[in-house]
């Protein structure tokens, strides 16, 4: 490598590529991975980015490659904690390959949403999108961001078309291994207080949950409505304690209401898991922080994003990028579950 000039501004491209010994062009080809330069070259260009501790504009390259280096997050969920979780795996992914992450909450209604997802994704300019539950399940949308030639990676949980790429949680199954995981336990009185009625996800895990008890022919099954906040798991929580039956087990279909069914067992004097067991669903930081701790499925959602995302960049910039596989759940046993009551 040539001896490096000798300059007290910051290191441009031009500095860059008169320590290597090659043309403005060729640097700017190695900055934006194109293949046409040799292993060798490319490595030279390397050597005097390092040494001049070159950090490329990224305006300078977005212009040049007409793109934005963007990406945006579709969504409405209201749990903190699993937008949390989400944004910190596709912001780690994003920073390590040049980009910046907008989030933007969009409502669920049909008729509204994809008007308001093209309108977004034009006025920020984003080079592709993540859309989460349930916008991706709406109908249209993937086929509205397609005509629009804008990028789009969905996770969901359920089985969905027209997406360059999908994220299928099987939240169904899930739902069936927390049904066996409690018949295991020899629970025969099963309770459940769903999510939103009108949720896909939260049916998904209905679902699941009814099928595996009815598959196993051992319990039955009473059930309350919610919304997957905590007041609901806590009113859900007291109209199952309040029947002349009660359950032994209760699975709320996430960790907010399990978070409320525990508040409604302590305020009732009702030991847990000792007189009942109760699981959650999301597997997120609140289960170590209550007390008892609180068994939950695990659902991948970092995982689940950093996938997404990867993958997003990927079709952006033209790569095939590998296969994805789809997530596992597990069940995370902690103490607020144990075998049923004599």
């Amino acid at each position: 490598m040539r001896r490096l000039p000798d300059t007290r501004q910051e290191p441009t491209i031009e500095h860059v590529a008169k320590a290597a010994g090659v043309s403005i062009r060729t640097v700017s080809r190695v900055l934006n991975q194109s293949p046409k330069v040799n292993a060798d070259t490319r490595q030279r260009v390397q050597d005097a980015i390092d040494a001049l501790h070159f950090r490329p504009s990224q305006r300078a390259r977005a212009l040049a490659m007409g793109r934005t280096f963007l990406l945006g997050l579709v969504h409405n969920d209201r749990n903190a904690l699993v937008l949390d979780a989400v944004q910190r795996a596709i912001v780690a992914m994003t920073a390590a390959r040049g980009y910046e992450l907008i989030v933007h909450p969009t409502p669920a209604d049909p008729q509204g949403a994809i008007a308001d997802v093209l309108g977004f994704a034009e006025r920020a300019r984003v080079d592709g999108v993540i859309v989460m539950p349930p916008i991706s399940t709406i109908e249209g949308l993937a086929h509205a961001l397609d005509d629009a030639k804008l990028p789009a990676v969905a996770i969901s949980s359920i089985p969905i078309e027209g997406f360059a790429g999908v994220i299928w949680s099987r939240e169904r199954e899930a739902g069936g291994q927390v049904a066996d995981y409690l018949l295991h336990l020899g629970h025969r009185r099963l309770g459940i207080v769903n999510g939103p009625a009108d949720g896909i996800s939260a049916g998904e895990r209905r679902a699941g949950f009814m099928e595996a008890v009815a598959r196993d022919g051992r319990g039955d099954v009473v059930e309350a409505p919610g919304d997957y906040d905590f007041a609901s798991g806590v009113a859900g929580a007291h109209n199952l304690l309040d029947l002349p039956q009660p359950p032994t087990a209760i699975f709320a279909a996430n960790d907010i209401m399990g978070a409320g069914v525990l508040k409604a067992a302590a305020a009732r004097g009702i030991a847990v898991p000792e007189q009942l067991s109760v699981v959650g669903f999301d597997g997120s930081l609140l289960t170590p922080m209550l007390t008892p701790s609180l068994t939950s499925m695990m659902r991948p959602v970092d995982i689940m994003a950093g996938v997404a995302a990867n993958r997003l960049i990927d079709l952006i910039e033209g790569k095939e990028g590998a296969p994805v596989a789809d997530p596992s759940f597990r069940l995370i046993v902690a103490d607020s579950s144990g075998p049923a009551p004599d």
